[in-house]
């Protein structure tokens, strides 16, 4: 399935594969690109066979970021409303999906690109694979989300440095750091991906994207508003098939199959 014009979306066993596909300017954004990844995420919203979704990009990069050269040759325009309808909507979709995101980080993913890699919740990098805050090197300031994930990784002071000195990364560095969860040979890339989505593929579903939730509450809650949200999404998820057959398989000693719902 792909109807897309710059990017690639395909669903395959329960993972969807959206693949930013712009090569030749190293799958940089412009307008039409990011309207059509609030599309992308709406689809992987709705349908309820996707379980999975890896995000990567086409060719040797991830992502570069905002398009400079598009954006140059149009009229001047407000950076808070391209924010507000271009990228914001995105970096919410991925945070409020229901579903793991597995980020394929096959080259750079800078400025914004970097904030769609760490808006991702698994990063599985190739050895090749850089992260960099690049916006300051243009007098801008981090934006899609990056202000709120980096601190949250990495503390405050190496936040700093990375955002106000547009530190470069390479993969290895990124991963010392807990930015990243794995990274690879380019060649065995494919191959640490597909362990990830196996897994998600086959896992209860509805108990992963709760954990998702509740992780991402706990970074703006106290510990007892955490023990009730833990109350409150153990209700949601003692009421799933999936616990059922969890405790079934259990109890007959077997492995469960797990159907997502």
């Amino acid at each position: 399935m792909d109807t897309f014009k710059f990017l690639k979306y395909a669903v395959d066993h329960g993972v969807a594969t959206i693949t930013l596909s712009r090569p030749e300017v190293y799958n940089a954004l412009h307008d039409a690109i990011t309207f059509e990844l609030q599309d992308a995420f709406k689809l992987v919203a709705k349908d309820d066979h996707v379980r999975v979704v890896v995000l990567t990009g086409e060719g040797k990069a991830f992502c570069s970021g905002q398009d400079l050269k598009a954006a140059s040759t149009q009229e001047k325009r407000s950076f808070m409303e391209s924010l507000q309808k271009r990228y914001n909507p995105i970096i919410r979709a991925m945070r409020q999906l229901p579903k793991p995101i597995v980020c394929r980080l096959n080259g750079v993913a800078a400025g914004a690109g970097c904030s769609l890699a760490l808006a991702c919740d698994i990063i599985v990098a190739s050895e090749t694979a850089t992260l960099i805050e690049v916006f300051i090197n243009i007098g801008l300031v981090p934006d899609s989300g990056s202000s709120y994930f980096l601190p949250r990784l990495t503390g405050m002071a190496k936040a700093f440095e990375l955002c106000s000195m547009g530190t470069r990364l390479d993969a290895r560095e990124a991963f010392q750091l807990g930015l990243i969860n794995k990274v690879v040979p380019p060649d065995q890339l494919d191959a640490a991906i597909k362990v990830y989505t196996d897994y998600f593929a086959s896992a209860p579903t509805k108990s992963v994207g709760l954990i998702k939730k509740m992780l991402q509450k706990s970074a703006t809650s106290t510990l007892d508003e955490m023990l009730e949200y833990e109350a409150y999404c153990q209700e949601i998820a003692g009421k799933t098939h999936d616990y059922q057959e969890g405790v079934k398989a259990f109890l007959e000693k077997r492995k469960p199959e797990f159907l997502g719902k």
